[in-house]
Parts: structure tokens; C-alpha cells; sequence
């Protein structure tokens, strides 16, 4: 359900806060954007590539950031990705000015693909779109100022990481970074 409450409360602001139900809220030029809770399919499918990308990030001198770590655009501007890559240089006190590359796993209602402008605005490199039940990606590459999706035929190569992504029997999706791989 989607709703426009045009003031909110203070009160239901600190309750949403003190049951920790604000994790991953996200201010929109000045506009809350209050997320529900994930599925269970989407925390498991986020925890897996997590787990998958850790070896990659180390490789590449990246930071792996989990989704309570904000991307800022600005004081009432941030948006909270599920899985974030970052270089040591992007980490600010209140979390992350910019990435290497951000993932966000698809939920009912979903409002991924209107994040791109933010995320274009703060240099993210890399955009990935995951199904978290069909594990269908789509990998989206930085250009001048906007993104183009990154062919998915067969491997997928991200421009970012170097790595190669696919949908195996399962279905998983497979990256695969050298000689080693990981199924989600």
C-alpha cells in the first residue's frame, strides 16, 4: 500500500526508531521513504552475496557495507542499498558519499530503478537488480552521467568487479571470480 502522509508525527517517528523498525528508511530530497521489513527470500539472498562479494571486495581493495550504511546525497538525501562496495575514500562519519558498486534486491513495490539518479549523482559505478526468487540480475554501468544496462546473455560481465555473473540450474546465481565461484 502506498500512502502520502503529509506530515508525520514526531512520536511515530522516535516509536518507528526505538523498535528499530527505521533501518533502512530513506529521505528523498527531503521526502521519507519508510520501507518495510524484507522477506525472508530477500535477507537470505542479501546474506549469500554478501558472504560471495567479501573475497571479491578484499581482492580489489574494497569495503563491503551492509544495508543499515546509508549513501548520502546531502542532509535529506540518502538512500540505504542492500549490499555496498566502496573505497576506503567514499566512507564519511554518516556512512557513504559514493561506491564502487550498489546492490539492491528486488521487494514487492519496489522503488530500485528510481534510486539511479541519486545513485548517478554520487559516482556509483555499478547498479545490480536482483530477484531474490529467480535470481534473474540485471547489471547497470555507469556512463557520462546515466546508466546502461550491461548485456546479461549468457556470463555477465560487471565493469566494475571484473567478475562474471549467471543463472545456473536451481535456480543460482553464480559469480564467478577467477577460479572460484559462489552460487546464491
Amino acid at each position: 500500500m502506498r500512502a502520502v502522509w503529509l506530515e508525520v508525527p514526531e512520536m511515530f517517528l522516535e516509536e518507528r526508531r526505538r523498535l528499530g523498525l527505521d533501518k533502512k528508511d530513506e529521505l528523498w530530497d527531503g521526502v521519507l521513504h519508510m520501507v518495510p521489513p524484507p522477506a525472508s527470500a530477500h535477507q537470505r539472498r542479501v546474506a549469500d552475496l554478501f558472504a560471495a562479494l567479501i573475497p571479491v571486495a578484499k581482492r580489489l581493495g574494497l569495503e563491503i557495507w551492509g544495508d543499515a550504511t546509508g549513501l548520502y546525497g546531502g542532509d535529506k538525501n540518502w538512500r540505504i542499498p542492500d549490499v555496498t562496495l566502496a573505497r576506503p575514500e567514499h566512507v564519511s562519519e554518516r556512512g557513504l558519499e559514493s561506491a564502487v558498486l550498489v546492490v539492491e534486491m528486488l521487494s514487492p513495490n519496489d522503488e530500485s530503478r528510481d534510486k539511479f539518479a541519486f545513485y548517478a549523482r554520487a559516482g556509483v559505478r555499478e547498479v545490480w537488480i536482483i530477484d531474490p526468487h529467480s535470481r534473474a540480475f540485471e547489471i547497470y554501468a555507469l556512463g557520462t552521467d546515466d546508466y546502461t544496462q550491461v548485456p546479461t546473455a549468457g556470463p555477465a560481465i560487471s565493469p566494475a568487479l571484473g567478475i562474471a555473473l549467471a543463472i545456473v540450474d536451481g535456480p543460482r546465481l553464480r559469480l564467478t571470480d577467477g577460479a572460484d565461484h559462489a552460487d546464491i
